[in-house]
């Protein structure tokens, strides 16, 4: 698969909201985006462009459709603000950490909890996936670096 290029830009607000935009287009959003109960902390494309996820202070991540920005579905599981999410290169994962010390691994497909990972000692400030997808990193607030492996 190619490289994809994104005409479509995405801002998250403490107003709870989110908005999708095409620069090129409008000067004007694409849609807005509600339903978050709390700030939204982290917005971010799937590497395919067909998805958006969000992480809220809401303890929720959210899954939307990259192209029109409408809801698709909540992942619920944590017990704390969501602080930042990363998708696998193939657009079919997404992992979420939390204020809560744990990370997790939601499935797309399925639209379902795949893996939890606890262990960190503290809150999880920082996650990404490894280019390959099979390994995951996360930072926290314990001041400690973890690499997991699939």
């Amino acid at each position: 698969m190619g490289a994809v290029f994104l005409k479509d830009w995405l801002s998250g607000s403490d107003d709870f909201t989110m908005f999708l935009w095409e620069p090129a287009a409008s000067k004007h959003p694409k849609n807005r985006m509600t339903g978050h109960q709390q700030l939204v902390n982290h917005v971010y494309f799937s590497p395919d462009g067909q998805w958006i996820a969000s992480a809220s202070f809401d303890k929720s991540v959210k899954l939307w459709n990259g192209v029109t920005g409408s809801f698709v579905a909540a992942f619920r599981g944590h017990v704390g603000p969501v602080y930042q999410i990363s998708w696998s290169a193939d657009s079919r994962l997404l992992l979420s950490g939390s204020k809560d010390s744990t990370l997790k691994v939601w499935d797309i497909r399925t639209q379902k909890l795949k893996q939890d990972l606890p262990g960190h000692a503290d809150e999880v400030f920082a996650v990404d996936w490894s280019p390959d997808g099979e390994k995951v990193a996360s930072g926290g607030k314990d001041k400690v670096l973890k690499l997991w492996m699939g």
